[in-house]
């Protein structure tokens, strides 16, 4: 046992560590998931900030996810150049930073996802009992709590562990936190952000969904349009959870066995190497969450549904008006001259071809 122990060790920089692959796959993942999650969460930024008029606890959630997605995609780029020339040119302390948004996103995620799942629960399961808990007003104190304990722990543990390494006059970044450090103050860390930013919200979850699938399942708890609107409500769920669970779960169960691995509590090889290997490809899945929570604003939330369709009507409105216009000028232009036309019909529209052509 010892002989492997201190083989394992020995091994430590060769083939129990041999994950060279995550370089062109977290560049070519960052920058897939740059591209549509700037593109996703600009329009969602532009429909909460610009588009919605009628606002409620809900979207005071979602507005606050989108805002924790689009800080961490503008940190895409540095990972993207460190993961394509495997150098950091950018300094220490923006190496800290980019550490700390990524942790910063996806707890923030969670836990904002979280916060939309009670309120889900507490309108559907206590309609009346919950109305005054159910505020805007609320809704911001608990958005500001999430952002003083994310950006508390976060830059604090980002700032107190050494994210950089130099070797051969190169910077390294995102990838070396010493061994000692993992087992003084990292596993510390994952222990803390596992159970409060992964095991409790993920309880919660599950349990908020279920009640209110138990709630669905009696008649007279469904008001009038009642098909209807319980198949919007198990479509809401059902999103939420697959989002949930697809993106958060690989990362934060491999994330403890990572912590095992690297503490040096587990030493086998194989396990080391089955950890190391799927951790790359569980923090890839883990960074999407950026993409698929505007698929979760548009399912959860009908006002966001309306303010679109209404936007594509007056989009199509737009668009007819402008035809019509066009195909009546045509009609219209030989007759500016006869008597039997009103001189100020025939004015107007033809200002209204002059607009809209």
């Amino acid at each position: 046992m010892a002989l492997h122990r201190i083989s394992c060790l020995e091994m430590n920089n060769s083939s129990c560590t041999n994950d060279d692959f995550k370089y062109v796959l977290y560049s070519s993942v960052f920058s897939i998931v740059f591209v549509l999650g700037l593109f996703f969460n600009v329009v969602a930024m532009y429909i909460f900030v610009c588009r919605l008029k009628m606002r409620n606890e809900t979207t005071t959630y979602m507005l606050n996810l989108v805002v924790s997605d689009t800080l961490f995609v503008f940190s895409l780029p540095f990972r993207m150049f460190y993961f394509i020339n495997r150098k950091w040119p950018f300094g220490d302390a923006l190496c800290k930073i980019s550490v700390a948004l990524f942790y910063t996103n996806m707890y923030g995620s969670i836990l904002f996802l979280t916060c939309i799942s009670m309120d889900r629960y507490l309108a559907i399961v206590y309609p009346f009992a919950s109305r005054t808990l159910r505020t805007k007003r609320n809704a911001k104190i608990a958005c500001s709590v999430i952002w003083v304990v994310l950006l508390s722990g976060s830059l604090t543990a980002g700032f107190m562990m050494d994210t950089t390494s130099y070797t051969n006059n190169q910077t390294y970044c995102f990838e070396n936190y010493s061994n000692s450090q993992w087992k003084s103050m990292v596993s510390k860390v994952v222990v803390f952000m596992e159970t409060l930013g992964f095991l409790i919200p993920l309880m919660i979850n599950f349990i908020c969904s279920m009640r209110v699938l138990q709630t669905l399942r009696h008649p007279e708890t469904i008001n009038r349009g009642g098909q209807l609107n319980k198949a919007k409500i198990l479509r809401m769920i059902v999103v939420h959870l697959l989002i949930f669970c697809f993106c958060f779960i690989p990362y934060n169960v491999n994330l403890v066995f990572y912590t095992l691995v690297r503490s040096q509590v587990i030493t086998n090889c194989t396990v080391e190497s089955v950890v190391r290997t799927i951790y790359p490809i569980a923090f890839c899945i883990a960074v999407t969450n950026c993409c698929f929570d505007p698929v979760i604003y548009y399912f959860t939330s009908e006002t966001i549904q309306n303010s679109i369709k209404r936007k594509g009507s007056a989009y199509r409105f737009k668009h007819g008006l402008h035809d019509f216009v066009v195909e009546l000028g045509t009609k219209i232009k030989p007759l500016k001259t006869h008597k039997k036309v009103c001189p100020f019909v025939v004015q107007k529209l033809h200002y209204c071809l002059k607009v809209w052509s």
